[in-house]
């Protein structure tokens, strides 16, 4: 099993939700299963760039098993994690060949 690290945040920053000045880098909110467990997702967010020293490609992308409190719920790991408990899915980031 490999290790994934902690939420990506080069700025340093507190957890926080995607439309937060202050937050991770890595905070892109959460996404919701249908029924059937299929959640779809589009995020686009001008923190997580492509290339540079702070480039998400390689790095992994973490679906949490509860919704994320965005850095709000007061809870110990609010600012952390977003009290978003254990991981369920993961992929890396990788860019395909136009």
């Amino acid at each position: 099993m490999a290790y994934l690290g902690p939420h990506f945040h080069p700025n340093k920053m507190k957890h926080g939700a995607p439309g937060d000045q202050i937050r991770h880098a890595g905070d892109l909110g959460n996404i919701v299963a249908n029924a059937d467990g299929v959640a779809e997702a589009t995020i686009v967010d001008n923190q997580i760039p492509l290339i540079g020293p702070n480039s998400v490609v390689g790095r992994a992308l973490v679906v949490h098993e509860l919704e994320d409190d965005l850095g709000k719920g007061g809870k110990e790991l609010s600012l952390s994690t977003g009290n978003a408990g254990g991981r369920l899915a993961c992929g890396v980031v990788g860019l395909t060949p136009e």
